[in-house]
């Protein structure tokens, strides 16, 4: 059984954690008004961020991020809430728990006083605190992405160009996640107050615009995350191809000086017996100091030509 519950005053909390077709069926005859639609859909967890609002109850679906360290990328986790009058019901359908709801729960189970703030105002207000929580929750995440670009900009004119390459990729991965997620969850936040209200009644403005300033702030850090990470990408792009064309360079200035001493090699190597210098018994040393100084000569003119 993966019901949880939790009972303050007139309002009462049910947590389910990796609910079964059991427990769904328990919820739908404790709230038999929920439609059935949206109590199969707490069992999924490819439903996308949304609301929807009934006379006697509210649900949402929520997709919060969660560091997956094996795959080093940000996951979305799904959270599904019903609320109502005098009710309360979170869901997590994905693998895994969710530390900060389960912290949530835990504290509100173990210590009266965290049962009174959470609790103590009534099913809209719990509702409130809950989503605040796992909101909050993103500023960690987004904490940890600012310190590993911080990182990367630290390194970004070190010599470790593939090993740069490759962990630029997968922040700007993890970015692009991150980011996925807190956008889609942009506009259902800010509809809470205005769907709350229609079940409860209450002016409950002041605190859901709160958590939209929060949602709002965390899309702002992230797409300057964005940015930033798409311009560390870009710059170590450059450095990387500035490395390249030094090499190439290198290489092509190498190849030209060459050129001349293999085609005097080639020449002298002919099975020919009237040669320059055939019979001169420093022969030998003689075309070896003519190809030295022609290599030199090159380079001195490479080096007046600014081309080394």
């Amino acid at each position: 059984m993966t019901i949880y519950s939790l009972t303050y005053n007139s309002t009462t909390w049910i947590n389910l954690v990796n609910p079964t077709p059991q427990d769904v069926t328990a919820i739908q005859r404790l709230y038999p008004f929920i439609h059935p639609l949206n109590v199969e859909d707490i069992t999924s967890n490819i439903e996308r961020a949304k609301i929807d609002v009934d006379d006697e109850y509210l649900f949402a679906v929520f997709h919060f991020p969660r560091w997956d360290a094996k795959m080093r990328l940000t996951r979305p986790y799904e959270v599904d809430l019903f609320v109502g009058r005098g009710f309360i019901v979170t869901s997590t359908a994905t693998e895994g728990v969710f530390k900060p709801l389960e912290a949530l729960y835990g504290g509100a189970e173990e210590e009266e006083a965290r049962r009174v703030t959470i609790m103590g105002k009534g099913a809209a207000h719990a509702f409130y605190v809950i989503v605040d929580t796992l909101v909050d929750y993103i500023f960690p995440i987004l904490r940890k992405v600012d310190q590993n670009i911080h990182d990367l900009e630290e390194r970004i004119f070190s010599d470790e160009g593939r090993v740069l390459i490759r962990d630029i990729a997968m922040v700007r991965r993890d970015i692009i996640a991150l980011r996925r997620i807190i956008r889609q969850m942009v506009p259902v936040i800010e509809s809470l107050e205005r769907n709350t209200r229609q079940v409860f009644r209450d002016d409950l403005e002041d605190y859901f615009d709160d958590i939209a300033d929060h949602m709002h702030r965390a899309r702002d850090i992230v797409d300057e995350d964005y940015e930033v990470i798409e311009g560390l990408a870009d710059t170590a792009d450059k450095l990387l191809s500035h490395r390249i064309n030094n090499v190439m360079r290198v290489l092509t200035v190498i190849s030209v000086i060459m050129l001349p001493l293999t085609l005097i090699s080639s020449i002298y190597g002919m099975n020919l017996t009237e040669l320059p210098l055939s019979d001169h018994p420093q022969s030998f040393w003689i075309i070896s100091a003519a190809m030295l100084l022609i290599a030199f000569l090159m380079l001195i003119y490479f080096r007046f030509r600014q081309w080394l």
